[in-house]
């Protein structure tokens, strides 16, 4: 399985199927390439410009915008209700946190995650391989907080989002808090990172912008 970060929290998830999945497309004024490839699934975490703009995406695709369980070809995917903010959604309005099994992998999408996890939505989560969550404050939780719920999630590789970048056109902080907190990360460079065998350990890796 190969995971590519186009950039902010849009990531493109291609199973050994050939299937992709697209997680939270970003509109272009956000400041990244839009995703040049056609794919079969599309997961909106809230319908932000930010996070849902599917226009000029390639392919015959699905879009699921909703809490739920789905299955598309090799994707199993749950949609689990959260919030964008630490009022529940008074502020900014709900969030869905995405939990994607496929390839014998689970992964785990915290869309615009604004609060603190309630230990029964840990439950839900469950045991997780791959964790893309926020870490860039202002909009979704701090770099400390993101710490916080990453190492009680402890999936075994933890991908950073939704932070500020040279690219980014809106006010975010940086990875560096969430690096502080965390203790540990590599930077890579390339955009993509490719999942396979028995994973074991808990890294954060940070990709390039696609």
């Amino acid at each position: 399985m190969r995971i590519t970060w186009i950039g902010h929290a849009t990531f493109l998830i291609e199973n050994a199927r050939g299937e992709k999945l697209l997680m939270d497309p970003a509109a272009p004024e956000v400041g990244y390439k839009s995703c040049s490839v056609p794919v079969n699934l599309v997961t909106e975490s809230h319908q932000h410009y930010d996070h849902n703009y599917t226009e000029g995406l390639l392919g015959c695709y699905n879009v699921i915008s909703e809490p739920g369980h789905y299955e598309y070809g090799g994707f199993k995917i749950l949609g689990i209700p959260s919030y964008h903010d630490d009022v529940k959604g008074a502020k900014r309005g709900n969030n869905i946190i995405f939990v994607v099994e496929c390839d014998n992998y689970r992964l785990c999408h915290l869309g615009d995650l604004g609060h603190e996890l309630e230990d029964s939505v840990r439950d839900l989560i469950g045991t997780i391989d791959v964790l893309m969550i926020p870490v860039g404050g202002n909009f979704t939780i701090d770099g400390k907080t993101a710490a916080k719920e990453a190492q009680a999630l402890a999936p075994h590789v933890v991908l950073p989002m939704h932070y500020k970048t040279s690219r980014l056109s809106f006010p975010l902080s940086g990875v560096e808090d969430f690096l502080i907190y965390m203790k540990q990360g590599e930077k890579l460079e390339s955009s993509y990172i490719d999942i396979e065998g028995i994973l074991t350990g808990f890294t954060v890796k940070i990709l390039k912008p696609l």
